[in-house]
């Protein structure tokens, strides 16, 4: 992408996470995003020709990123697989309840104000986090830590309709516990 129509998806992105703070999402318009970024309607929809639903996911996948940063520095720091898989889905949920924007878009109610872009980040979220994950979990899969007839997109999967279970449904108790007995069993070899 030439670095003109970079710095203007930057400009654009970076009004839009104004104008989310601000009017909410399901409330901002292309109209405010153009004027928070000082740009025409037309240049941003040249920009982004899905309008103000590619705006929103790239917002959400530019946060996203951010949360995949820190996270895979944490769990580097995990003793094992199974840790790795109970603290990354903890901070998985910590990051959706604490971040707004990123509960608007993947939360039910969201659905009936974004349909489109809820439908187009669920796809863009599970493969940006399958492509972050993939080096980690195939040595996982080498060392037998991690069964073998499973990949790396239907474990991301799996645990994305965890996390999304977890936001809705946040339970009794500690979620751990609940993931060390019933998520963690169903993704690595059992001893």
């Amino acid at each position: 992408m030439p670095q003109a129509t970079t710095d203007v998806r930057e400009r654009v992105v970076n009004a839009a996470e104004r104008c989310f703070a601000r009017y909410g999402v399901a409330k901002t318009t292309v109209e405010d995003i153009a004027a928070a970024a000082g740009l025409s309607r037309a240049t941003v929809y040249r920009s982004f020709a899905g309008g103000r639903d590619e705006v929103i996911l790239e917002v959400l996948l530019r946060d996203l990123r951010r949360f995949l940063d820190r996270l895979a520095g944490r769990l580097g720091a995990q003793s094992s697989v199974p840790d790795g898989i109970v603290e990354g889905v903890i901070d998985a949920v910590a990051f959706v309840r604490g971040e707004p924007r990123v509960a608007a878009l993947l939360t039910p109610e969201a659905a009936g104000h974004t349909q489109t872009a809820v439908a187009g980040a669920a796809q863009s979220v599970l493969r940006l986090c399958a492509d972050r994950v993939r080096p980690y979990f195939a040595a996982a899969q080498r060392e037998g830590l991690l069964r073998a007839d499973i990949t790396v997109e239907g474990a991301v999967e799996f645990l994305f309709r965890i996390i999304s279970s977890m936001i809705v449904l946040p339970g009794d108790g500690d979620p751990r516990d609940f993931l060390r007995t019933y998520v963690v069993p169903a993704l690595t070899e059992s001893d």
